[in-house]
């Protein structure tokens, strides 16, 4: 008898019918061909869309135009559907429009009016920022060449206060003294015969936005009265105060400090004029024990590096002043001298303190100086002591918490 044939391991494969699969898996394409296709359409198109930016707003990076052509040249100057970024123009009536009427007119001025407020709102928001992607970037201006110099000449030249010159100027105190000893560098390496960087600077000042400076006319580069985030203000406090009595800054500042409040004859601004304005309360207080001494913390009115500017903008307020023509200006330039005395005294008289706790022998050519000084702390109070942190025996982790 012939063996049998075993059976096939092979299974059928069955045809795709509307009674095995559904309608979507009859209707879909496995082919990769449109996907590719997609591909190169979506590329095309991008380089059709570079291609169009080089041909219009681009060129304004290979040649700019006369609008852009006194400031820096961002890629956020020039919107997407304006060609060259250039002011708005009122459009020339089409014939085929109807007759115009008063309210198509009226209607056209406003659109006209919203547009251009709308184009000079966007130019304005976007001007400043160096990055379309990044709108939290915002670039800040450097000083001009001439407004460095300006300042130079009022504080070298003139003798005017740095206090002056930052408020007249709108530059910040800390930026008017490095200016002035940068320019006394570059007047000392001229007159020693040394080269500057001046292309350098030159090619800086092109690509940044800068402070021009015109003679007559308002300068305002930067904020003068800004504060820095003080440690004390850090802890959230609850004190208890009286309704009675008024809380002001001063007693915040005391609060913070973990300083006891003021006795009321030395209050400032409780009830009835005050004793003295807190802008004008430069007297410096500290409380703790010795060693462990920490000043109060004043108000900002005392604080802020223009506290004469609280009480000039008072001036200009008050109606019985501001009708006197310069009366404002000549009282806040009054004040500013007589500031400037009395640092100059409280400066004469601490070098001269100074000086009188020194002993000077001359021997000729050289002086020999001498002065007493206390050491009562141990060995190491002058030059340091070593660190604690590898000795045995000592604590090495916090024993208190200074607020």
């Amino acid at each position: 008898m012939p063996p049998r044939i075993p059976p096939s391991t092979t299974t059928a494969i069955a045809i795709p019918s509307p009674h095995t699969h559904c309608r979507a898996c009859l209707q879909r394409s496995f082919s990769t061909t449109p996907q590719a296709r997609a591909r190169v359409q979506i590329q095309t198109k991008l380089r059709r869309q570079m291609w169009i930016w080089l041909n219009t707003s681009g060129k304004n990076f290979v040649q700019p135009n006369e609008l852009n052509a006194d400031k820096t040249n961002y890629l956020t100057s020039y919107l997407a559907r304006d060609k060259f970024a250039t002011p708005f123009r009122a459009r020339a009536p089409s014939p085929e429009a109807g007759p115009d009427t008063e309210q198509t007119n009226e209607l056209e001025e406003a659109a006209v009016g919203e547009e251009a407020e709308g184009q000079k709102r966007r130019t304005r928001d976007e001007q400043p920022y160096p990055f379309p992607m990044n709108k939290e970037f915002k670039s800040q201006s450097i000083l001009s060449e001439a407004l460095r110099l300006e300042i130079w000449k009022r504080v070298q030249v003139e003798k005017q206060s740095v206090r002056q010159v930052s408020s007249d100027l709108g530059v910040e105190m800390r930026r008017v003294g490095a200016v002035v000893r940068l320019v006394e560098v570059e007047k000392r390496m001229r007159a020693q015969g040394q080269d500057l960087a001046l292309p350098y600077a030159e090619a800086i000042h092109s690509m940044v936005e800068t402070t021009p400076y015109t003679r007559g006319q308002r300068v305002s580069h930067e904020s003068i009265n800004d504060l820095p985030h003080h440690a004390l203000t850090a802890p959230q406090l609850f004190y208890p105060t009286s309704e009675s009595r008024a809380f002001n800054r001063t007693d915040a500042g005391r609060v913070f400090s973990a300083a006891p409040r003021l006795p009321d004859s030395q209050d400032v601004g409780q009830g009835g004029a005050p004793l003295a304005e807190p802008w004008a309360d430069t007297r410096p207080e500290t409380i703790g024990k010795k060693g462990y001494e920490m000043h109060v913390l004043k108000p900002a009115d005392a604080r802020i590096p223009h506290p004469h500017l609280i009480k000039h903008e008072q001036d200009k307020r008050d109606p019985n002043i501001s009708i006197i023509q310069g009366e404002a200006r000549k009282r806040y330039e009054q004040r500013l001298r007589q500031d400037q005395e009395r640092r100059q005294i409280a400066q004469t008289t601490r070098a001269e303190k100074a000086e009188e706790r020194k002993t000077r022998i001359a021997k000729g050519r050289w002086d020999f100086v001498f002065e007493d000084v206390v050491a009562d702390r141990g060995v190491g109070e002058k030059y340091g002591v070593p660190s604690q942190d590898r000795k045995r025996g000592s604590v090495k982790i916090p024993t208190r918490v200074e607020v």
